[in-house]
């Protein structure tokens, strides 16, 4: 019951390695949209922030169509990445992909709720003493943003760990390569006598998502506190 065979640990492997490129990478890109649209009045900035949270809407199956159909590798997109050796249908990197996209929303309302609660009468007297608007954001927002991000950055840790239904139409179900925590899950159940083996990668899938949620919490806490200068 507790020894994990070769195929599941190569699951486990596989899906931190994916949680942890889709947080990395949507990281800084989920700060920057935060932020504009905490701050920013533009046009179609209500267009914007639909496209960013209709992926939490959309069932996850249609999400994984639409990235196999604008990065599968015989689209326009596709076929000019790959000139680059950048392929993401049927790898690893198209399930950090479809993991990235799926918990996008989740960072973004982390972030930006953290900005909101920024007072801006901060930023407009550091930018009336002379200070740029990215020394301002450094030096200001970001300090007080912190628990917001880290809150941010371990939902989407969590939510990528446990994504299924946009990475298997993206990338499918293929062991060593494309198969995570929650399709190796499925493919134990599918066939006889896999149900232990399903039982262990849901225990450690709960055991994963706790633990980060828990590091979370006591990050942020003592990130508040060192903030506030206590």
């Amino acid at each position: 019951m507790t020894a994990l065979s070769p195929e599941e640990w190569q699951a486990v492997a596989l899906s931190l390695r994916v949680a942890l490129w889709a947080t990395s990478v949507s990281l800084p890109i989920g700060i920057f949209v935060a932020y504009g649209l905490a701050r920013w009045e533009f046009p179609g900035r209500q267009l914007i922030n639909g496209l960013v949270h209709l992926p939490l809407i959309l069932p996850p199956v249609v999400t994984g169509y639409l990235l196999l159909i604008s990065f599968g590798p015989t689209t326009p997109v596709g076929q000019w990445l790959g000139q680059f050796g950048i392929v993401f249908a049927f790898r690893w990197t198209g399930a950090a992909l479809a993991a990235g996209v799926m918990a996008f929303p989740l960072m973004v309302r982390a972030i930006r709720l953290s900005v909101e609660a920024v007072d801006p009468k901060l930023e407009e007297a550091a930018a009336t003493l002379g200070a740029s608007r990215l020394w301002v954001f450094l030096t200001i927002t970001l300090p007080l943003i912190l628990p917001g991000i880290l809150a941010g950055a371990v939902l989407a840790f969590a939510k990528a760990m446990g994504e299924f239904g946009a990475t298997i139409t993206f990338v499918s179900n293929i062991p060593g390569q494309t198969q995570t925590l929650p399709s190796a899950i499925y493919a134990f159940l599918q066939i006889p006598g896999g149900e232990t083996a399903a039982l262990r990668l849901v225990v450690i899938s709960i055991a994963v998502a706790m633990g980060a949620l828990i590091l979370s919490e006591v990050l942020s806490r003592r990130i508040a506190k060192r903030v506030a200068g206590k």
